[in-house]
């Protein structure tokens, strides 16, 4: 049997599973905590792969590895390769004035155009203005950046120096200074951003390209971001949307063709394909859910039999989730709100369905926003904690309009990485093709008098 490794080197911890490379099949995992915070010195997931490693009872033999993880953050590196100072990770605001001022001069249009998003706060090139402006002197010694995963996989490979830093298109698409269109470095905004261009970049290498191996020997991947790594792992084909309901959500596309959103809404990313991911996101997720079994006093199971028992549509109710503001639709100051309360619908069950109507309605939201970029969408998987609702499964395929699939709970990120090792080494054109198990469909017929009513209601909340 010939085995693979993959890594998930994610915000909270490192998971590393270790598969069949023919078969997919779990042979066995491993895993080790991060520290806390939205800067961490990179040492922390050297130490946590190490013992996550370990745990999983090493990894001496394994064939290849590959290593996915947490998008945008940045790494700083100086000549010797040395880190600068700690990694500022994607969930770091302190340069969201820096993305402001980034978008301000250069213009929406114009980021979507020439790297497929618009500026926020995760993307490397805000940080880099950020650090510029201060950190003068931590600017000055910095001689390459690196992301996280690209950080990790260098130092499994012996970190010989910094010009051998590598990194693949999905986490690259997420810079703020790379193009999925044109599958290059745009190299004048990395100026723009940094104030200088003659920073050492990874280079960005094809989906099953190796040109790194450990000390022993084994080809290294060239990773990918976690979501990028999520869909590969899950399979994720040409029209599937990867919907995942955990404190925040996500909607991601695998696409033929970039996307280019001057709103900012959709984050034109690439794949671990050599395809393209357009994504959205929204703030509200899994703890509506939470915050409504508190509100009735029951709990996540008791919410989902609630739900469960009231007509679709709630009777009318509608529950706006913009309980932490929203970022899809753009209103941070937006407060969430029922609508429709009547003697009728002022029972337990009707709440409950209310609010996994409201949560998916949110959701297909960002569903929408995809296919407005002309993104094709056929079927949705769902993952993530919200997926273990038996009510989110159950209604969203009457929200959404379209099939949802809910494959078994997995580290997703991990298992793409472990699946992008195996394609490493057949060298292939296409991914390995891994038997999914434990997959259930959900198909029913769609009520789209649901979201026409939580249309009408949507505009009607606080900060909207």
């Amino acid at each position: 049997m010939t085995l693979v490794a993959g890594v998930d080197s994610s915000t909270q911890s490192c998971k590393v599973v270790v598969r069949d490379a023919e078969t997919g099949a779990l042979v066995r995992t491993g895993s080790a905590s991060h520290p806390d915070g939205t800067e961490v010195h990179p040492d922390y997931w050297w130490s946590a792969f190490q013992q996550a490693a370990e745990a999983a009872g090493g990894l001496d033999d394994v064939a290849a590895i590959s290593v996915g993880g947490q998008q945008h953050g940045m790494v700083c590196l100086d000549e010797a390769g040395e880190v600068v100072r700690p990694a500022l990770l994607w969930n770091d605001t302190r340069s969201a004035q820096a993305a402001a001022d980034l978008n301000a001069e250069l213009g929406p249009q114009a980021w979507a155009e020439a790297v497929g998003s618009v500026m926020v706060a995760s993307f490397t090139a805000t940080k880099l203005r950020w650090l510029a402006e201060h950190e003068p002197d931590s600017a000055a010694r910095t001689a390459a950046v690196a992301l996280p995963h690209d950080w990790l996989t260098w130092k499994l490979s012996g970190a010989a120096g910094i010009d051998t830093l590598i990194t693949d298109r999905s986490d690259a698409s997420g810079t703020g200074y790379w193009s999925p269109a044109t599958s290059g470095y745009r190299t004048d905004l990395l100026e723009r951003a940094f104030g200088r261009a003659d920073l050492v970049l990874p280079r960005v290498l094809e989906p099953a390209e190796a040109v790194l191996h450990t000390p022993i020997g084994a080809p290294l991947g060239a990773g990918c971001g976690d979501n990028a790594g999520a869909a590969l792992g899950l399979g994720a084909r040409p029209g599937d949307v990867v919907l995942s309901i955990g404190t925040s959500g996500v909607a991601c596309a695998v696409a033929d063709a970039p996307t280019a959103d001057a709103s900012g809404t959709v984050a034109g990313f690439a794949d671990a394909t050599g395809r393209y991911l357009p994504l959205v996101a929204t703030l509200n997720a899994a703890r509506v859910l939470a915050a409504t079994a508190t509100l009735l006093d029951v709990s996540l199971d008791r919410l989902s039999e609630l739900a469960l028992e009231a007509p679709s549509g709630a009777g009318g109710l509608v529950l706006v989730p913009y309980l932490e503001g929203e970022r899809t639709p753009n209103r941070p100051d937006a407060k969430g709100a029922l609508h429709g309360l009547t003697l009728a619908t002022a029972t337990p069950a009707h709440i409950a369905r209310a609010a996994v109507e409201g949560l998916l309605c949110g959701l297909a939201d960002g569903i929408d926003a995809l296919v407005a970029q002309g993104v094709a969408v056929e079927r949705v998987l769902l993952v993530g904690g919200g997926a273990r609702s038996e009510a989110v499964r159950r209604i969203a395929p009457i929200v959404l309009g379209r099939p949802v699939v809910v494959p078994e709970p997995g580290e997703y990120v991990a298992d793409g990485a472990a699946r992008q090792a195996a394609w490493v080494l057949t060298g292939a054109t296409e991914a390995p093709t891994w038997k999914a198990g434990g997959i259930e469909t959900f198909e029913a017929t769609a009520d789209t008098a649901v979201r026409q009513r939580y249309a009408e209601v949507r505009d009607l909340t606080e900060g909207a």
